[in-house]
């Protein structure tokens, strides 16, 4: 567990990220927690470097609506402060914390104060041993790292974390997560470290998860973007979508648009996925230019629109041709019948959750 998060087994993957505002900076850190939170994430992290990080993190950790992972980084203060400020989890390297007895500290104020913890491995800061043995970094190195330092908290009797092998080389990342999936039974939490910016680390983020999440890999998930961190939430989402593997908010279905097409694709979709980045409520769209495929992919989707010229298209509820619109009023239309679709769905929800409870 990450705070109320479950994590591993038949739990959800769970979709997180990392503020990028100063920790100390209470007021910050918190709007942009704010942000992330309304973009669905399930887990934050937050940098804890010095002392005046962890004295901000009671204040974080009260008004966060999500369980918050602490990054100590190398000092083994910093996790017990973390700790004892309410964290969630902590984001560790056991064997840059020190001595055994500093290790020994900071994996008891997590059992007192009931923490989990992550052991990150990162291609980039392996340790020197490790780097002189393989003569660099490579997955059997990033492997042996991770498991030598789940054995220091298996050998305290300590059992609640997970375990990360990153790197911004996609295949070193997915050649160090099969491997460590084979070796060991825990909760992995996947990345590709430094992906670079949001075009280009989508497209890496999503070929080296993507591949891993398809074979059965992976339990939390954070796209490592330069960009504003919501755009990691959103990507992630859209990657778990993608595979089918969870789904949040409305998945558009769009054709790619050509001389058939009766009316402007390409800008209709850019609005409504704008006007639609509110609803979480998993649901269907597709927004088809011309008849060829329209009514096709229609028949697959929750709600669609088709255009079939002279200014005017059709709507399809439930995969069925249900009225004609004309352009000009299609996108305030198509968003009013989503909201309507998406509160339908929420009292549905909540009366079965009703029933159940009974």
């Amino acid at each position: 567990m990450v705070g109320k998060v479950p994590v591993g087994g038949d739990a959800p993957i769970s979709v997180q990220s990392m503020t990028n505002t100063l920790t100390a900076d209470a007021a910050a850190t918190i709007d942009q927690i704010r942000q992330l939170e309304e973009a669905g994430a399930d887990i934050v992290r937050v940098s804890c470097p010095d002392v005046e990080s962890t004295a901000a993190l009671p204040t974080i950790v009260r008004e966060a609506q999500v369980p918050i992972v602490a990054d100590i980084h190398f000092h083994y203060k910093r996790g017990i402060e973390a700790a004892k400020a309410g964290a969630a989890c902590l984001r560790i390297n056991p064997g840059n914390i020190g001595s055994p007895d500093r290790v020994r500290e900071v994996i008891q104020a997590a059992r007192d104060h009931g923490c989990s913890m992550r052991i990150g491995v990162n291609a980039g800061s392996l340790e020197r041993e490790l780097l002189e043995k393989y003569g660099e970094p490579c997955p059997d190195a990033m492997v042996e790292s991770a498991l030598g330092h789940a054995r220091i908290l298996q050998d305290h009797d300590f059992h609640d974390f997970k375990i990360s092998v990153k790197a911004s080389d996609i295949f070193m990342t997915v050649a160090a997560y099969n491997q460590l999936a084979d070796a060991i039974d825990c909760p992995l939490h996947l990345g590709i470290t430094e992906a670079g910016a949001l075009r280009t680390g989508t497209v890496k983020s999503a070929i080296g998860m993507g591949n891993l999440l398809w074979a059965g890999i992976g339990d939390t998930i954070r796209v490592s973007l330069a960009a504003d961190p919501v755009e990691e939430i959103k990507v992630g989402f859209d990657l778990l979508k993608s595979l089918g593997l969870r789904h949040r908010g409305v998945n558009i279905i769009a054709c790619p648009s050509c001389a058939r097409q009766g009316f402007n694709v390409i800008k209709t979709v850019e609005a409504l996925e704008a006007r639609l980045a509110h609803i979480a409520t998993p649901m269907s769209l597709s927004i088809i230019g011309c008849v060829v495929n329209g009514p096709g992919e229609a028949l697959m989707t929750d709600l669609g629109f088709t255009g079939g010229g002279k200014g005017s298209g059709m709507v399809y509820m439930a995969g069925k041709p249900d009225h004609k619109m004309d352009n000009e009023g299609m996108v305030d239309h198509i968003v009013e019948l989503v909201e309507q679709r998406a509160a339908e769905l929420q009292t549905q929800a909540a009366e079965a959750a009703l029933h159940a409870a009974e």
